[in-house]
C-alpha cells in the first residue's frame, strides 16, 4: 500500500513539474522579458546582458565578460515574437542571422532557453 501511495505521489509531482515547465506563450514573453534586461550566463564566467526594449530593439554589451577580445563587444538589432518564440537579429553578431528561442520558466526570475539550432542555457531576468 505504501509503495502504491509513493508511486502515485511521485507521478503527481512529476506531472505538476512537467506542467510548470511548459513553453512560454507570447503574452508570457511580453510580460516577463520585454522591457527588461536578460542576463545570459557566459561560458567563461560572468553574465552577458541583453536589453529587450518595448520599441522592438535589442542591444547587448559583452565588455564585462571580455567579449571584445573575440568580436565586437556591443551590438544592437531587433526582436519579435513568432509562433510563441522570442526571435532576434543583430546587425553584426552571428553574422546578422535571425534566430529564435523557445523559453520555459525556470524558477523565479529565470528562464531556460533553447535556440532553433539546439543550443540551450539559462538566463536570469533582471529589471
Amino acid at each position: 500500500m505504501k509503495t502504491t501511495a509513493f508511486a502515485l505521489f511521485g507521478t503527481l509531482i512529476a506531472g505538476i513539474s512537467a506542467a510548470q515547465a511548459s513553453q512560454l506563450q507570447e503574452a508570457d514573453i511580453r510580460s516577463m522579458i520585454i522591457g527588461r534586461t536578460i542576463y545570459l550566463a557566459a561560458p567563461m564566467g560572468g553574465e552577458f546582458p541583453l536589453n529587450y526594449k518595448p520599441s522592438g530593439e535589442v542591444d547587448g554589451n559583452g565588455k564585462a565578460v571580455g567579449l571584445g577580445k573575440f568580436i565586437q563587444p556591443t551590438d544592437s538589432g531587433r526582436w519579435w515574437i513568432q509562433a510563441n518564440k522570442l526571435c532576434q537579429q543583430f546587425k553584426v553578431w552571428y553574422d546578422g542571422s535571425k534566430m529564435c528561442f523557445e523559453l520555459t520558466e525556470n524558477g523565479p526570475n529565470s528562464v531556460k532557453w533553447v535556440r532553433d539550432n539546439g543550443d540551450s542555457g539559462i538566463a536570469r531576468i533582471g529589471n
